[in-house]
């Protein structure tokens, strides 16, 4: 046996798999669209369907009993028209094509005609089932149903097949009405799921919001502590410096040099800030956010801006996690710019910190002047603005309370709990 060989210098043609394959893929896209698209037009366009269903089953009945027709044309074709015209308005109306459909089967018992289109029955009892509430209009239509098989069987089974021949037509009735229930179980079952599916995509697009609307916050409380304070401190030292510089050269240089440390310490926590939001900034690891230890610094810088602070820690930071030590620390933040905005000359501050396994509490007083009682603040600068909100939503986010008001001895106080035994806030 020869084998034909290639021609020299011309390379042999081999098949492409891969082309093969994404031409496979598309034709199978394709029918599967085409087909998803024939189930939606069938959904959308009942009328149409079952009109060539009902046409169909003529056809089929006509051709089963073709010789009856030729003896008998006239009433044999309008009893198969009246018992399969109506199937046409099946899933419209239901019950109305069902009794149009037993009515022509009970004129075709009294003209004593026997014919295929009887099937008509069991398509309109599974219609029944399958699309009417509640169930008793399904037991009614298989009731009449069985009264039918009742008469046929009397009038037409022989009389040795009678209980045969009524079991096989009342078992063909009872699967046509469970199928109809079930289809109907099956698309209520479907119809909730594809609900659920719905709500649960909407719960999750609100969660997404509320979750991007919380992130939005946390960065506003953020931006504002950094920002607010640092700034607070760096106007306080620059008016420092400005009234020293005639008088005390020296001081007024120190001041100015802690302006540019300040401003420094700025930058600092914003890049510390910005690299816990991006997980690829390098300086996110050697910049640590801020806690109880850095309380110490932040005294120090207030201090240095013209506020004489005293710090007090009682109990063990390291019980206290990371998260809350942070929200310790910007809550004595902004109580201390707020404090440096708005107390007087001359005002001293206290911060008090509680550490314990459960809660740990902040108070931060001044003794600036402040109202006689505690109606209303002496300064109505110093009434709550954008920063008393933050303190209180963080405060809560742990499940703690925050109270800010003045003092009846005059000056202000700053006063907060946090539970540690709630979970973490996200």
């Amino acid at each position: 046996m020869t084998y034909a060989q290639p021609a020299a210098g011309r390379p042999q043609e081999r098949p492409a798999p891969a082309a093969d394959g994404r031409a496979r893929s598309v034709t199978r896209l394709w029918a599967g669209d085409r087909i998803e698209a024939g189930v939606s037009w069938a959904r959308r366009s009942t009328l149409t369907v079952d009109a060539l269903f009902a046409a169909g089953l003529l056809m089929v009945a006509s051709a089963a009993d073709r010789v009856q027709l030729r003896s008998d044309l006239v009433p044999v074709m309008l009893v198969q028209l009246g018992l399969l015209v109506p199937l046409v308005w099946r899933r419209r109306a239901p019950l109305v094509a069902f009794g149009c459909v037993a009515a022509a089967a009970f004129a075709q018992w009294l003209a004593d005609l026997r014919m295929p289109a009887d099937a008509a029955l069991l398509v309109a009892l599974y219609t029944v089932a399958a699309y009417r509430r509640p169930r008793r209009y399904a037991l009614m239509a298989f009731g009449v149903l069985e009264l039918g098989i009742t008469l046929a069987t009397v009038s037409w089974a022989l009389h040795e097949r009678v209980a045969a021949t009524f079991l096989s037509m009342s078992a063909m009735a009872i699967a046509a009405g469970v199928l109809g229930v079930n289809m109907r179980s099956r698309r209520d079952q479907l119809a909730w799921l594809e609900d659920r599916a719905v709500r649960l995509e909407r719960e999750r697009d609100q969660q997404s919001q509320l979750a991007v609307a919380g992130e939005r916050a946390r960065i506003a409380r953020e931006m504002h502590d950094i920002v607010t304070h640092n700034l607070s401190v760096m106007v306080a030292l620059a008016d420092g410096a400005v009234f020293a510089q005639q008088r005390t050269p020296e001081r007024a240089t120190t001041a100015m040099r802690q302006v540019g440390a300040t401003g420094r310490q700025a930058i600092t926590d914003m890049r510390r800030f910005l690299g816990v939001l991006r997980a690829d900034e390098p300086d996110a690891l050697r910049h640590p956010m801020p806690g109880i230890a850095e309380l110490g610094a932040l005294t120090e810088q207030v201090r240095a801006a013209g506020l004489p602070t005293r710090l007090e820690i009682a109990g063990e930071p390291a019980v206290v996690p990371a998260a809350a030590q942070l929200t310790v620390y910007r809550l004595v933040q902004e109580a201390l710019t707020n404090t440096l905005k708005h107390a007087p000359p001359g005002a001293r501050a206290e911060v008090a910190v509680g550490c314990a396994s459960d809660a740990v509490s902040v108070t931060v007083t001044d003794d600036g002047a402040g109202a006689a009682g505690p109606a209303e603040p002496a300064d109505p600068d110093r009434s709550p603005g954008h920063g008393l909100p933050g303190m209180r939503e963080r405060a809560a986010a742990y499940g703690g309370t925050l109270t800010a008001g003045p003092l009846p001895s005059g000056g202000w106080r700053v006063a907060a709990v946090l539970a540690l035994t709630a979970p973490e806030p996200l």
